[in-house]
């Protein structure tokens, strides 16, 4: 069972916003979190690094105030194959797929490291979890 599975087991299942297809975009973050074609989390950062925007994925990590990112830059660094896988779990098209993962990918790595530092095996489970009920059970 992956760390998406095992976490919407824990809470009772996503609620809350959900796109055209049923899936809520915070759903559908944490599995491109998740996904080890992607590297999980610490390869989305790197991607987001060596595509230019190493301070603005920084701001996400820090405990300080994260840094905007433009639907542009989301297709620029995560390429149009994992832009569209992420529209079609949510049933929408893939200019309003990025712009949802500008609106939520920043909030989500930033409630995944807390600490100002990238969480490694388990802890990155007990973060998602505590980010998932605390946006839809607290």
């Amino acid at each position: 069972m992956g760390l998406f599975d095992q976490i919407l087991s824990a809470t009772g299942g996503l609620s809350g916003q959900q796109g055209e297809g049923g899936n809520s975009p915070l759903g559908a973050i944490l599995q491109l979190v998740n996904n080890p074609q992607t590297g999980g989390l610490a390869g989305i950062l790197q991607s987001f690094e060596t595509g230019g925007l190493g301070e603005v994925v920084k701001s996400w990590v820090s405990t300080g105030q994260n840094q905007s990112i433009s639907a542009e830059q989301i297709q620029s660094v995560l390429g149009s194959e994992q832009i569209q896988n992420f529209a079609s779990r949510l049933g929408i098209d893939p200019d309003q797929a990025s712009a949802r993962l500008a609106e939520y990918l920043p909030q989500v790595i930033d409630k995944l490291t807390p600490q100002g530092t990238v969480p490694e095996g388990g802890d990155l489970l007990a973060q998602g979890m505590n980010l998932l009920k605390g946006k839809f059970f607290g």
